[in-house]
């Protein structure tokens, strides 16, 4: 019998402190640091200090997700052009820390970021006065055409309309400072998909992210003024520089960066709303540090084990959600493709010399089978509030999708694609330019995408777990998933009604045809996933007390109507079949077993599970198609299983130091590095190893490996935090909050 303990000991974070001890090659090397909604890419070449900048919601006319721009640090006399060095991120406070020496001269640089204003602070100490040179660096300083595949940066992809720019940036000294802002020309990728997608006639109605932004910032410094221009080309990137230098030799200067992003209509508006982040920025580090003490606090994975792989996947797993904390107040979601940490693209693939602006798979084109496993990990991990851009990316396109639906094809509902723009449109590339004359406009052009859109429903799953998980107010969120079920109600009636007299089959159940399951079986007839999708969703909406009885009445109906999930054989074995039937294989995703997950209907302690763990032993697709790699779910469903050697196995192999010089730069596998659903796969599986849910009940390590001694804190429903260590195959301590919560815990290690 476990011990049941009041208190547990407190979790250090400094042992995952990442510290290097020489200077780095080059933007591939580099270290995140971030907070609020800013990410830096930081790194010290050849004894000059880098950072690349980077924010949520830089969306430019093309939907390419730009950088801010690269700021250089150079001293003179130059520290790091010593023998001793150091670079350490330091976890616990969300900062970093840069160190050199170079013989009596010893000099200390501090790179934090406010968490709670867009600024950016660069501290240089130093033993002996040292002059400062800090250099805004730009290769936006011209326009740029983008051909091939350097579209893939954007939303036109392989299939550009025309000549396709990236607009230059404005730069220039200003107060002793230096001002760069990229302003969005009237004309954007938006208006294209409008017309393209036959919505002109409904424009004025349509929410437009695009329109009037205006991003960029500021950068100055203490007792510095301006020292002149200088050109350069970093890899194969020209690029002009800003200088800004000290007017005397200090043993202390402070550079301060301050961003600004918003809507207005005219530069001046921009400039005066830059001015109000300014006057923030003499507020001291206490508070970041205080945010980041409280988010390590949450929740944490601290494995200590002979098995090395297993220590450095808890490592990974601190690592990674550091970087997801650097977007915890965003407008916009942390992306799959990189999230705010992409560096040179020709350092991920030597044939793509192009900008620090390049991802591959878009900016603000929006992936949901990929985003939606950068934020399943947050519910157990606690970052209820870091879900909140990812929900209301879905809700401000609420009102698009809905137009979108009632145009094609003249019922209610919202119909989000899989591959959905920023404005709630699918991307024009695979929507498709060469598209039959009477193909339906609600349609993608596309053999991967067609008939995919069920994925939203996780989001909308979701959002009711932080109900349950964290008490969270989710009445706002309500239409979203109300709407999104109407489309699936009302357009496969429809789709019936266009085949024959009837919109249900013989047993009074929808028929989902065509569907999809996942970009993997196509032209799916009752794809198991949306039906897993369909029951799992509505049993919970209509849990909820704020529906009335004709809405709980309406969303019962449509519970009865889901058609039942279809099983296949394989040498004997009853398994989970994927569709009822379905035309081709077009990816290499296991859909049959969503329904493991996320979807929770087979798992630990449930029925059907003997079914569920046939599925993944012996589907031969399931077999095929296994990998850890990117946003592989394997090591998922072997957890959900208690398939506890696999997903041991998969697990470490996901969450394995990534080959880079910073541990948790994955990829890019099938997206780009830093690849983020990699990351968060891998944390799922750690978790789901570890801790398991189902309704009330809370299973702990249904997936473990007793000889990992483990010390954990992660959240459960009902506004419960489980904190326990496993040592010597024991669960030697226990902490519940609330502690009537203990009851429902079953142990599940022997």
């Amino acid at each position: 019998m476990p011990l049941w303990l009041i208190t547990t000991n407190t979790f250090s974070q400094e042992k995952d402190n990442v510290t290097w001890t020489t200077q780095s090659n080059n933007s591939s090397a580099s270290m995140p640091v971030g907070g609020g909604d800013i990410g830096l890419n930081l790194w010290v070449e050849k004894g000059d200090i880098y950072l690349y900048l980077s924010r949520s919601g830089t969306f430019d006319e093309n939907n390419t997700l730009l950088k801010l721009g690269r700021v250089k640090l150079k001293l003179s006399p130059n520290p790091f052009a010593g023998e001793t060095f150091k670079q350490e991120l330091i976890l616990k406070d969300g900062y970093a820390q840069i160190t050199g020496s170079n013989n009596k001269l010893n000099t200390q640089i501090k790179v934090w970021v406010n968490v709670f204003n867009p600024i950016i602070h660069l501290e240089v100490k130093s033993s002996q006065k040292v002059i400062t040179e800090a250099s805004y660096e730009s290769w936006r300083f011209e326009d740029r055409v983008t051909k091939g595949k350097e579209n893939n940066q954007n939303s036109y992809k392989w299939a550009p309309q025309g000549i396709v720019k990236t607009f230059k940036d404005e730069i220039s000294f200003k107060n002793n400072s230096i001002q760069f802002y990229h302003q969005n020309k009237p004309e954007t990728v938006f208006d294209v998909a409008v017309k393209q997608q036959g919505l002109e006639n409904r424009k004025t109605e349509l929410f437009n992210p695009l329109k009037n932004l205006i991003f960029g910032g500021s950068m100055y410094g203490e007792n510095m003024f301006p020292a002149g221009n200088y050109t350069g080309t970093y890899l194969n990137t020209p690029f002009q520089g800003w200088k800004l230098k000290s007017k005397a030799p200090s043993r202390s200067d402070q550079i301060t960066i301050t961003l600004n992003t918003g809507k207005a209509a005219t530069v001046s508006d921009w400039e005066k709303s830059l001015e109000v982040i300014k006057d923030k920025a003499k507020t001291n580090q206490k508070a970041s540090i205080k945010w980041w003490n409280e988010y390590w606090n949450k929740s944490f994975i601290d494995i200590n084990a002979k098995d090395l792989t297993a220590n450095q996947s808890a490592k990974n797993y601190q690592l990674f959600r550091y970087m997801l904390g650097c977007n915890a107040f965003g407008k916009y979601p942390t992306k799959f493709n990189g999230g705010l940490f992409t560096f040179d693209p020709q350092l991920t693939d030597s044939t793509l010399n192009y900008t620090p602006d390049f991802r591959n798979w878009g900016g603000g084109t929006h992936t949901a089978q990929n985003q939606r496993l950068v934020y399943w990990p947050m519910l157990k991990s606690g970052d209820f509030d870091m879900m909140k851009p990812q929900f209301d990316f879905y809700l401000n396109l609420l009102k698009n999708a809905e137009i979108r639906t009632e145009a094609a094809w003249g019922h209610k509902g919202a119909s989000f694609t899989e591959q959905l723009e920023n404005f709630g449109l699918p991307n024009p590339a695979e929507y498709g330019w060469k598209r039959p004359v009477d193909f339906n406009k609600g349609m993608e052009y596309n053999a991967w995408l067609e008939y995919e859109w069920d994925t939203v429903l996780e989001f909308c799953m979701m959002i009711l777990e932080t109900e349950r998980y964290g008490g969270k107010n989710i009445e706002k969120y309500l239409p979203l998933i109300e709407s999104s079920l109407t489309f699936f109600k009302q357009h496969y009636a429809y789709l019936a009604k266009q085949r024959g007299a009837k919109a249900l089959d013989a047993d009074g159940h929808l028929v989902l045809y065509p569907g999809s399951g996942a970009e993997t079986y196509k032209m799916a007839y009752n794809s198991t996933s949306t039906i897993a999708a369909f029951k799992t969703v509505l049993e919970r909406l209509i849990e909820q007390p704020s529906l009335s009885e004709t809405q709980k009445a309406e969303w019962t109906a449509m519970l009865k109507s889901i058609p039942p999930i279809s099983f296949r054989q394989f040498d004997g074995h009853t398994t989970i079949s994927p569709a009822k039937l379905w035309e081709r294989i077009n990816n290499t995703e296991s859909p049959q077993l969503y329904p493991v997950y996320p979807w929770g209907i087979y798992g630990v302690g449930k029925p059907g599970l003997d079914t569920a763990i046939n599925t993944f032993k012996y589907d031969s697709d399931v077999l095929k198609f296994r990998s850890h790699i990117g946003w592989k779910q394997d090591n998922i469903f072997a957890a959900r299983l208690g398939l506890t050697n696999d997903a041991a196995r998969l697990t470490t192999a996901k969450l394995k130091d990534s080959g880079r010089r910073f541990p948790a730069f994955w990829g890019p596998a099938f997206d780009w590095t830093p690849d983020h659903n990699w990351g968060g796969s891998g944390m799922i599986g750690l978790q789901e190893m570890l801790m398991q849910v189902d309704g009330k009940k809370i299973y702990l390590f249904p997936a473990w490996p007793k000889e990992w001694d483990v010390h954990f804190k992660l959240h459960a429903p009902y506004q419960t935090t489980v904190e326990g260590r496993l040592k010597d195959g024991k669960l030697i301590d226990l902490k519940v909050l609330p502690e009537s919560r203990k009851a429902d815990i079953k142990i599940m290690i022997e």
